[in-house]
């Protein structure tokens, strides 16, 4: 006999939601007993899921899709409305493999190393700068030239406020979404034209550069992608990287709360260094859930799911279960020394197997740009302002501000001192 599915309780929940973003889901299921209920979100019942068992049943492919599952709001801003994240069955295993080649690991240390050397430039000058807006200069610069997209000193603050733009204001109120759609316009309408000077022959980028893969790159129908969509899913690439710059701040946060952790990273462990980097991956909040829709009625966990529902997953719930994470609360980068870790047990960037999957390509990009921040921070000066956290930010970060400095006769870490010898 199927059980009722457990409710909110409320006419309309979104309110209550972005009062506390990451930690709704979590909190009504533990309310409630269960790993699922449903809720009215944006005028729409929606199913919210939490735990590792529900993201199993959340990513399996035969029980939902992505196609018209994202609201309008945050395909407009955060992932665009053309996306390979809009993409279901061949669409999307074909667009996601560019994605999973283009971040290979040789890319990777490539892209780590630009940033170091845009850090050092950046740092040079010995007076105090915020972390989050200096990392956002920093990796817009690393990433574009990285990436082969060309960018003058002069067009980078601009290019740099709109990349921003559409994680940092997408959802924080409604005069910052607004910022972040125009935004959006602006830089697909930047990288469109670059994908076209390309295609014309008018720029040629380096030939195993991301820019050189998207704008070559061939849909399952076997056409290249028309110049909007080959913009939007550029911006997929350069977007994230400088979304990183959240975790950097948790970074720094964490070498500022955790002084026995910092200790540890600066005797030279790099294995406790990459424990050290997934527990903030786990321990802090970075994009509160994922959305679906159900391709067909089914019953799952005594509770049937009606085919079209609207679903969400609680990504940092499911990080935080206790099922799952023994003392979830507790910052603890030892749990990953000797931990296996599931396709569902650690999801801050989604689950399940990258290449099939909705799960995010840029993972390796994010620990090693967290690890390469690692280093450089216990090498500067980090003067932490208010350390609690604005869990009603989306993105959350410390109330206050944290700021760098290069700390003096300390030299930053090189690429030798990164394990990654010369470029």
């Amino acid at each position: 006999m199927l059980a009722t599915m457990p409710r909110d309780g409320r006419l309309e929940s979104t309110l209550a939601m972005l009062a506390d973003p990451y930690r709704y889901i979590s909190s009504q299921c533990r309310r409630l007993g269960t790993e699922a209920f449903e809720a009215r979100i944006m005028l729409q019942p929606t199913i919210c899921f939490s735990g590792a068992q529900a993201a199993a049943v959340f990513y399996d492919t035969d029980r939902f899709r992505r196609a018209t599952a994202a609201p309008e709001p945050v395909r407009a801003t955060l992932f665009g409305k053309v996306t390979v994240q809009n993409l279901d069955a061949d669409a999307h295993r074909v667009r996601k493999a560019m994605f999973v080649d283009v971040l290979n690991a040789a890319a990777v240390q490539s892209l780590v190393q630009h940033t170091s050397r845009e850090w050092h430039a950046a740092l040079s000058g010995g007076t105090a700068q915020p972390l989050y807006e200096l990392t956002h200069c920093v990796l817009t610069r690393a990433v574009c030239r990285w990436a082969g997209v060309p960018l003058s000193r002069e067009e980078a603050p601009r290019r740099q406020g709109q990349l921003v733009a559409l994680f940092d204001d997408a959802a924080r109120n409604v005069a910052s979404h607004f910022r972040a759609r125009t935004a959006r316009g602006q830089a697909e309408r930047w990288l469109a034209g670059v994908i076209d000077n390309v295609r014309a022959g008018r720029y040629t980028p380096p030939a195993d550069s991301v820019l050189a893969a998207v704008a070559r790159h061939r849909d399952a129908d076997g056409q290249a992608m028309p110049s909007h969509v080959a913009a939007a899913e550029l911006l997929n690439v350069l977007r994230p990287v400088v979304a990183v710059s959240v975790y950097i701040v948790f970074v720094a946060h964490a070498l500022a709360m955790h002084p026995a952790c910092t200790r540890r990273l600066a005797d030279g462990d790099r294995r406790f260094k990459l424990a050290f980097v997934q527990e903030i991956r786990r321990h802090y909040p970075f994009f509160p859930a994922v959305v679906a829709r159900a391709t067909r009625d089914f019953e799952w966990n005594g509770l049937r799911i009606e085919r079209g529902r609207r679903a969400l997953l609680d990504l940092y719930g499911t990080n935080h279960d206790p099922r799952t994470w023994d003392m979830p609360e507790r910052f603890d980068p030892a749990r990953f020394l000797d931990r296996a870790l599931g396709p569902f047990d650690l999801v801050p960037q989604g689950g399940a197997d990258v290449r099939t999957h909705h799960r995010c390509p840029g993972e390796d990009v994010t620990t090693a740009l967290m690890s390469l921040f690692t280093d450089h921070l216990l090498r500067s000066e980090v003067i932490p302002g208010d350390t609690e956290l604005d869990w009603r930010r989306l993105p959350a970060l410390p109330r206050g501000r944290i700021l760098v400095k290069a700390r003096a006769g300390i030299r930053q870490a090189g690429l030798a001192d990164l394990g990654m010898g010369a470029a």
